[in-house]
């Protein structure tokens, strides 16, 4: 097995691991909570946008990782409800 395909099938485990734990507290928070496993991507956007003076263009990694933390959320629960 190369170095890089050890490092891809390490970074998919990871991703699993944490899309497990979230899937976790997903299903066991109560009906009126709300859960949202990309806060964390959301909480540092907008830490980027205050540091920045609201300069959209210096944030635009931050927007993306969020961008992709929702839609592979949104991957993960619509394979799951199958």
């Amino acid at each position: 097995m190369s170095a890089q395909a050890g490092a891809a099938q390490a970074n998919e485990d990871e991703s699993h691991k944490y899309w497990g734990k979230a899937e976790q507290q997903f299903k066991h928070k109560p009906a009126s909570q709300f859960f949202d496993p990309c806060q964390e991507f959301a909480d540092r956007s907008i830490k980027c946008m205050r540091r920045n003076a609201g300069d959209r263009d210096m944030c635009t990694d931050y927007f993306q990782a969020y961008r992709d933390c929702k839609k592979a959320w949104m991957t993960q629960r619509k394979e799951a409800s199958r």
